[in-house]
């Protein structure tokens, strides 16, 4: 044990052999847990020396001999991006000497609608610039202008910074586009092919592990989009996500808990049930879900019932293992006082028990969010795994992220709160008593009594 300098107070060594830890410790580390993956995370993402494989094109263009179109935000890796540049140059290189010798191939009107596409390939940088907004960089006039803007030099880039390369070649073409017409028209766009913008790009980790603020942006811009038509919004799916797992596991423990309890009580129960229930739960849930389907077709019921199958089972065995556990010595001192077998489940064992259960009943609605992501896939796709899988199947990994960190903090908040909750439901057992008023419990005496940590008691503030 060491005395701290400052205060006085009496600290635990951290590393100590079936020694607990004083409060603030646990506090420290517990942060720290959270703390160092994203630091690692972060560290992986930031610095450039240490890994990342590709370049994430913030400026792109289309190659006349490939049928790939990559766009704005793409991954290339590092290999292909300069053949990708060079390429473009080469395209570019193609035009001038075409247009030098007017050897130009094409029809006009095709020439245009080239020329328009290589217009609109500055809307990426212009958003990205904050030039225009995405609604606005669908605008051809507005695009236009934007052209004339950084050809002119009265549109400065702070985030997308062109390079000498291409402010060269936006002078060039807007000195075609100007020749025509200061104003956007596509009857009045060059019948010269104009040239492409160099593709350019920033290092960045692989698509299939974004950045932490690339995360931190598009999940809150995947929150709080609008839905159109008739596609739920991101907070339906959380509702309808919700909705499986507490109905999965609700109807697992209505029926479990009682099942449990007896196969812990009776011998007779327990021979009678838990032989088959051990050799079932070794039976992969999804193995269930087809079968599942054809009997409650293919909304919420078969989801629901996926997570009552990977619940139920488990279930039923750790409550029975929690009630044999009860000290037999109540049952005895009991049944010397003329309990019947009724009597001694009531008012015995169940409230022997219940504090080990609701413990249990944390520990299995976590297992039940494991089940979450498989059950909305079976039937028709729902919720958020619906958004998930579809995200993921388009490579969107960004969108893919918030999600996974949703449905986990969702779980972790939940057994928080519940376990903070042990405390004032069951005040009698050691581990309350020795367990100080958490956030929550102390906003709960707040609530119940304003006047909690201003009045004093026994000389000190109540805890």
């Amino acid at each position: 044990m060491k005395i701290g300098k400052r205060s006085g107070k009496v600290s635990s060594p951290w590393l100590a052999i079936r020694k607990d830890l004083d409060a603030r410790q646990r506090f420290t580390l517990s942060c720290l847990s959270f703390i160092l993956p994203l630091a690692a995370w972060a560290f992986v993402s930031y610095t450039p020396f240490i890994w990342h494989p590709d370049v994430k094109l913030q400026i792109s263009a289309d190659r006349s001999d490939v049928t790939t179109v990559y766009t704005a935000g793409d991954h290339l890796s590092k290999t292909y991006f300069p053949e990708f540049v060079a390429a473009i140059q080469a395209d570019n290189a193609a035009t001038l000497a075409a247009r030098e010798t007017g050897e130009v191939e094409g029809r006009g009107s095709t020439i245009r609608r080239a020329n328009l596409k290589i217009v609109r390939h500055i809307s990426d940088a212009a958003v990205a610039n904050d030039w225009l907004s995405r609604e606005e960089a669908k605008e051809d006039e507005l695009l236009y202008e934007v052209w004339r803007d950084v050809a002119t030099g009265k549109l400065t880039a702070k985030t997308v910074k062109f390079t000498e390369e291409n402010q060269a070649i936006i002078k060039r073409n807007w000195a075609m586009m100007e020749e025509l017409s200061p104003t956007f028209s596509s009857r009045t766009l060059p019948e010269e092919p104009m040239e492409k913008l160099v593709p350019q790009g920033v290092s960045a980790n692989p698509v299939y592990l974004p950045a932490p603020h690339e995360v931190v942006i598009k999940g809150i811009q995947d929150f709080t989009i609008e839905s159109v038509d008739d596609k739920p919004s991101m907070l339906d799916r959380y509702k309808h996500s919700l909705k499986i797992v507490f109905s999965g596991f609700l109807l697992a423990a209505l029926v479990g808990v009682p099942l449990g309890v007896l196969c812990g009580t009776f011998d007779f129960f327990s021979k009678l049930f838990e032989p088959f229930i051990d050799f079932f739960r070794y039976m992969p849930a999804p193995a269930f879900s087809t079968l599942l389907v054809a009997v409650f077709l293919a909304h919420d019921a078969p989801k629901i019932a996926l997570v009552f199958v990977g619940t139920f089972f488990q279930l039923v065995l750790v409550v029975a293992n929690t009630t044999r556990q009860l000290d037999a010595s109540l049952l005895e001192a009991a049944q010397t006082l003329g309990a019947k077998n009724l009597t001694l489940i009531r008012r015995v064992i169940l409230p022997g028990i219940t504090p080990n259960l609701y413990n249990d009943m944390r520990i299995l609605l976590g297992w039940a969010w494991t089940w979450l992501v498989i059950a909305e896939l079976i039937g028709v796709k729902s919720g958020l795994t619906e958004f998930l899988e579809t995200q993921g199947r388009w490579r969107n990994f960004d969108s893919v992220f918030p999600i996974i960190i949703l449905i986990g903090m969702s779980g972790f908040v939940t057994d928080q709160f519940l376990s903070s909750l042990r405390k004032y439901l069951f005040p009698w057992t050691p581990e309350a008593s020795e367990k100080k008023h958490g956030f929550i419990g102390r906003f709960l005496l707040w609530v119940v009594d304003r006047n909690a940590y201003s009045t004093p008691l026994n000389g000190k503030a109540k805890q």
